[in-house]
């Protein structure tokens, strides 16, 4: 195969300023949502500070749910900014539970802010969002959610939750570029957001957003865009489009599915019950005898494998293998459950690879069977 000639994307020509406001439509359409929705020119890290940066002052009174690192940040920026957050922080590398929230907003202070991740790619875990956020709109609680590893993934509309800021990244289950993200935003959200000690003329700034994009009539996006990366949202989205939201969900279970199946064929056991797993990674726990650092050598030494470690405290016996966006698929499923079985019998451990594979693919024809 020859060598791409990356020169051929200097100097790509300007996205066209009309395209901007369509593809902030097609992603509400995506999210499911008619509130505003703004394009951030940047990984969806930094749209989760500028969110929190935004929102932060003092006065502001915030329920944080860790469930992993990312959580953690964005507490961390909301008290940077003066608020006053309470991290409720679920057992280490698990998902929160709807009694653990309900228990923290009767012991108050009375909260302005939810803000909550729905899938976590760092565990392989999914937080119960559903339940959680019909709790904080009975109680008149404004929502944020970190939804990057669940758009294109898991079932996620905006409205239907009654989510009031929702950040979202393209370069997960939908398969498209890191350098860009989109956050939505609910006239409940904008409340809160209009206060004096909000930042302005920063990258951080949301209300810089609304005044020179949205109330500007979404017509050039302000700075200067990249042009690849928008280009390369647009190719995204057509795709997704293409295949349809219900049915890349739907794929990303089956990729899940098989590989669980696979794992527990292997007899290793897998990290959290189904109710409460992501469909873009799936978690396995680490034989005893096998020393993390090792496995992930030799695991990455077949090819088409997408096998690492997990991320944070009480994932450091975890191994997530990846079935997110395009790799959801059956061959990418069988070269991870090839890897993590090679893996397994290099370093001593008895592993069926043959009966691992058969788990899978028996997977996949029973869905087809049944019409999926």
């Amino acid at each position: 195969m020859p060598t791409p000639d990356y020169a051929l994307l200097l100097d790509p020509p300007a996205f066209p300023a009309e395209r901007y406001a369509v593809l902030a439509d097609r992603l509400a359409a995506l999210m499911g949502t008619e509130n505003d929705v703004l394009l951030i020119q940047a990984e969806a890290v930094l749209a989760l500070e500028a969110a929190a940066t935004s929102l932060a002052r003092s006065g502001l009174k915030a329920l944080n749910i860790v469930t992993s690192p990312y959580g953690a940040w964005f507490g961390g920026w909301l008290e940077r900014g003066g608020a006053t957050v309470r991290n409720l922080t679920a057992s280490p590398a698990k998902p929160i539970t709807l009694q653990e929230v309900e228990r923290a907003l009767d012991e108050g202070p009375d909260f302005d802010l939810l803000a909550i991740v729905h899938a976590e790619s760092a565990s392989g875990i999914l937080n119960p969002l559903p339940t959680i956020a019909a709790l904080a709109r009975e109680r008149g609680v404004v929502t944020l959610v970190d939804a990057v590893a669940s758009i294109g993934g898991h079932a996620f509309e905006v409205d239907r939750l009654g989510v009031d800021i929702a950040v979202i990244g393209p370069q997960k289950a939908l398969a498209g570029p890191a350098g860009i993200s989109a956050i939505s935003v609910s006239e409940r959200a904008w409340a809160l957001l209009s206060h004096r000690q909000a930042p302005e003329n920063s990258m951080l700034s949301l209300m810089d957003q609304k005044k020179l994009w949205l109330d500007a009539g979404r017509g050039a996006l302000p700075g200067t865009p990249a042009p690849l990366e928008f280009y390369a949202l647009e190719a995204a989205l057509d795709r997704i489009e293409a295949e349809g939201l219900t049915s890349a969900n739907e794929r990303h279970e089956r990729a899940a599915a098989a590989t669980r199946n696979a794992i527990r064929a292997l007899g290793i056991p897998t990290w959290v019950e189904e109710a409460h797993a992501s469909a873009l990674v799936s978690t396995a726990i680490l034989p005893d005898m096998v020393e993390a650092g090792a496995f992930l050598a030799a695991a990455s030494r077949q090819q088409g494998a997408d096998i690492s470690g997990g991320v944070g405290p009480g994932a450091e016996r975890l191994i997530r293998l990846n079935h997110t966006g395009r790799r959801a698929n059956p061959h990418a499923v069988r070269a991870n459950i090839t890897a993590l079985s090679s893996a397994l019998k290099s370093l001593g451990h008895a592993a069926d690879t043959d009966s691992a594979l058969e788990a899978a693919e028996k997977t996949y024809s029973d869905t087809a069977a049944n019409g999926a």
